[in-house]
This record gives C-alpha cells, structure tokens and sequence, in this order.
C-alpha cells in the first residue's frame, strides 16, 4: 500500500491529457511535489510541480531524469504514442516507433527508476496500459501494450521484495488530445486517474478504470470467438 500523502510523484507524458490528471490529482491528494516530464516540459506555474525534461526512447534521457528526480517515490508510467499499422502489413519503422515508446521506453523508464523508489523507502510504479493490451484490434499499438501489460507483471514480482508496489491501469478510450477524431465513447480523464490513484493508494496490483475493462479482462477465460466475434462461425 503507498500514499500520496508527502509522496514525490514522477509523471511521465505529463503534457497530455491524463498526464495533467496525475499531476493535478497527485497534489490534490497531498503530495509534496511532482515531476512532469516530457520531451519539451511546460509552465506549470505552481513551485510544487517541477518540470523536468524527458524522453522515454533515449537511456540517456532516462537515467539523466532518474538523477535529477532522485527524492522520487512514486512514478506514474504514463508516456505513450498512438498508432494502429497493421501487424502484417504496416511499415515496419511505424511498428519500430510504438514499440519504441510503449514497451522499450516504458521499461526503460522502470529499470531506471525502481532502484530509485526502492533507495528512498520504497514506493510505487503505476504503469498505464489499454483495454487493448487484451484485445488486438488495434495493431502495433495492441501489441505494444500487451508486451507492457506482461512487462508489469514481471516487474510486479522481481520489484515486491524492494517495497515497489507495481500497479498495472487499465482502460479504455478516455476523452485526450491522442483519442481526436475516434467515434467512441469516452471516459472522463478525472475519473481514470481518480480511480487508478484510488487503487494504488488502496494496495491494489491492478486497476481496471471502466466496464469495457472489466468485461474484456473477464472475456479472456472464454473461448476467443468471445472477443473476436468475426470468428464465430469459422
């Protein structure tokens, strides 16, 4: 169980719209500062809030943040890129550039920063995944999160014995600047973060944010022509 209460809150991807969630959520719940990171950090306007330059698909990038942002003890890895080419035919340096910043740059990022969290007493990682790290309907981007979503599993059991809570997110499309243009219904940003915060704070390992989440977690035990209603009569 970690608190947000006097907690150091590292946010990766903290210029989108659930990035402005964590940060704005982590200090309304007592946190004493956050670290909004992005390749090009804003203005927050706020001394509590420092923003901290970072790119997820560079190690460079990565271990120079985890220097500077050594007091952290909770980080929100959230960072990621839309984008749905095709597994079997999208061009291969598209494919690259997902898994660049949802799989290898999210692990990069815990590798980094769970010594960190663990040094300082210990903490918690939530990482961000998809409904679709279950279901591919979405390509390279599903792909991507499904590596991700195994990644925390993993990371989940070799970080337990340091006192690193690891907390995998779930959801589905939540109204940001990344789900432009999608004809879908959308979740509330606010609410996401409030209940993967809620979670966390609670002990949980994982979160599933809305009920499309919890029916496709469930859907997973079922025969796949369950989740994949195009095979049903094959």
């Amino acid at each position: 169980m970690t608190t947000l209460e006097g907690a150091t809150v590292l946010v990766t991807g903290a210029n989108g719209g659930l990035g402005i969630e964590f940060v704005h959520q982590a200090l309304a719940r007592g946190a004493a500062k956050v670290y909004a990171t992005a390749r090009t950090p804003r203005d927050w306007n706020d001394p509590r809030i420092v923003g901290l330059a970072l790119d997820v698909t560079d190690e460079a990038s990565v271990a120079a943040a985890a220097r500077a942002a050594a007091d952290t003890t909770i980080v929100v890895n959230n960072a990621g890129v839309a984008g749905t080419a095709p597994i079997a035919t999208g061009e291969m340096s598209e494919i690259r550039r997902i898994m660049e910043t949802n799989f290898f740059g999210a692990i990069t990022v815990a590798r980094e920063f769970a010594p960190v969290v663990a040094e300082n007493g210990g903490g918690a990682l939530l990482d961000v995944h998809s409904v679709l790290s279950w279901i591919g309907l979405a390509g390279a981007y599903s792909a991507s999160k499904a590596a991700f979503w195994s990644a925390t599993n993993s990371l989940r059991i070799e970080l337990a014995p340091q006192g690193v809570q690891v907390v995998g997110l779930h959801l589905g499309y939540a109204d940001t600047p990344m789900t432009a243009g999608i004809d879908a219904p959308m979740n509330d940003p606010a609410d996401v973060v409030a209940a993967a915060y809620d979670g966390l704070e609670a002990g949980e390992l994982e979160v599933l944010a809305d009920q499309l989440s919890i029916d496709v977690k469930q859907g997973l035990a079922a025969p796949i022509e369950g989740l994949y209603p195009q095979f049903a009569n094959a």
